[in-house]
C-alpha cells in the first residue's frame, strides 16, 4: 500500500512523525507492505516552490493507494494569490472525496459527561452552502448591495444518493441504524431531495433502520442521549457542525479521526487545525491523525487490500484506547507525555498486540 504523506504546517510535522511511528509498528506487527512517501505542502512548499501545493501531487496521489494530510495554516494563506491554495480543498475537489467520515466515541480514562457512546457522522463533502464547493467557477456568495448578501446552496440527486449509500454501507457493519439529519420542513426542495434519496437507498438495506431528525432538534437529542445514534448522515454544513460537536462530546476534538473518501481514493486528515502557537514544543496531541490513518488502512482493506489492513486499523484504534486508559497521553488528555512519546506509547501497544 503506497501512502503519500503530506505533513503540513504548524504542529502538522510533529503529529505526522508520531503517526508514522505508529504505522511502521503496525506494518511489522501485521506483515503489511507500506510505502510511505513524504512530500512537502503548505508554507514550506510555498517557500521552496512558490506554491502551497504543487499540481503534480494530484496525479501522484491518484496513482497511490491513499494519502495522509497534516493540518495546514490556511488562515495565514493569501488564498488565490501567489500560489497560496488550500491543500485540503485542492485534493477534495481534484479527487472527488465526497464522503467525510467522522467517528466520535468515548474512551475509558476520559470523563464521559454524557455517558458512553460510539457514533459516526457521514457528511456530504462536495456541495451544499460552502462557496468553494458548489460552483465550477465564480462565487456562490453574491453581494447584491453593500448591505445585502445572497448565498447559494447546491444540492444534487447524485451526491445525495452516493452519501446515503456510504452511510448505509457503514451502518450495515455497525449497529444497523441510520439517522438522516435535515431541515426539510423549511428547505423543502433541497433537503426534501436529500431525504428522498435516503429513503430510496434504505430500500436496499431492509435490516437497517432509518430515522429522520430535523437538524435543530438533533442538536438537542445528540447531547441529551448520544447513545441512541449509530450512523448519522447529513448534508455538508449540518455535518460540519455535528461532527465537531460530537468529537468534543467524546472529550476533545483531538480524539476525532477523519477520513475524506471517494470512489477510488481517500485522504486521512486530522479533524483539528495546525495550532501554530504550540508548534515545535512537543506537546501537541497526535491521536486525531493517528486515528485518521487507522481509518485509511481499514478503507483500503475493505476495497480489496486485504483483511490484514482492516485488522491493522482496528488494532491502532484499540491501542489508542489502551493508551488513553493507561494515562499514556498528552497533557490535554490528562497525561504527561509529549507528542512523540504519546505516539511511541501507541506504537508499542500495537507491537504487543
Amino acid at each position: 500500500m503506497q501512502i503519500i504523506v503530506l505533513p503540513g504546517d504548524g504542529i502538522g510535522p510533529e503529529i505526522t512523525t508520531a503517526t508514522l511511528a505508529v504505522l511502521r509498528a503496525t506494518e511489522k506487527a501485521f506483515g503489511l507492505k507500506l510505502d510511505l512517501v513524504e512530500e512537502v505542502i503548505g508554507l514550506e512548499s510555498h517557500r521552496l516552490h512558490g506554491t502551497t501545493v504543487r499540481p503534480h501531487l494530484l496525479d501522484q496521489v491518484r496513482a497511490a493507494d491513499g494519502m495522509i494530510l497534516g493540518p495546514t495554516s490556511t488562515f495565514d494563506y493569501a488564498e488565490g494569490t501567489s500560489g497560496q491554495y488550500n491543500p485540503s480543498r485542492f485534493f477534495r475537489r481534484g479527487l472527488d472525496l465526497f464522503a467525510n467520515i467522522r467517528p466520535a466515541r468515548t474512551f475509558p480514562g476520559m470523563p464521559a459527561r454524557l455517558g458512553a457512546f460510539d457514533l459516526v457522522v457521514v457528511r456530504e463533502n462536495t456541495e451544499g452552502f460552502y462557496a468553494d464547493r458548489n460552483m465550477e467557477a465564480g462565487n456562490a456568495e453574491i453581494l447584491v448591495t453593500p448591505d445585502v448578501v445572497v448565498s447559494l446552496r447546491r444540492i444534487t440527486r447524485s451526491c445525495c444518493m452516493r452519501i446515503a449509500q456510504a452511510a448505509f454501507e457503514l451502518a450495515q457493519r455497525r449497529q444497523k441504524r441510520v439517522t438522516a439529519v435535515h431541515k426539510a420542513n423549511v428547505l423543502r426542495v433541497g433537503d426534501g431531495m436529500f431525504l428522498e434519496c435516503c429513503r430510496l437507498v434504505a430500500q436496499d438495506f431492509p435490516d437497517v433502520v432509518l430515522d429522520e431528525v430535523i437538524v435543530d432538534a438533533m442538536m438537542a437529542h445528540v447531547v441529551r442521549a448520544p447513545q441512541r445514534f449509530d450512523v448519522i448522515v447529513t448534508t455538508n454544513m449540518f455535518g460540519d457542525i455535528l461532527s465537531d460537536l460530537t468529537a468534543e462530546m467524546s472529550g476533545s476534538l483531538g480524539l476525532g479521526g477523519s477520513l475524506n473518501a471517494g470512489t477510488d481514493c481517500a485522504m486521512a486528515q486530522a479533524a483539528h487545525g495546525s495550532a501554530p502557537d504550540i508548534a515545535g514544543r512537543d506537546i501537541a496531541n497526535p491521536i486525531s491523525l493517528i486515528l485518521s490513518a487507522a481509518l485509511l488502512l481499514s478503507w483500503h482493506g475493505r476495497r480489496g487490500g486485504g483483511a490484514e489492513f482492516v485488522a491493522a486499523g482496528a488494532a491502532i484504534e484499540a491501542a489508542v484506547a489502551e493508551s488513553i486508559a493507561a494515562g499514556a497521553s498528552t497533557k490535554d488528555l490528562g497525561g504527561s507525555l509529549g507528542t512523540q512519546a504519546a505516539g511511541a506509547a501507541i506504537a508499542e501497544r500495537v507491537r504487543r498486540g
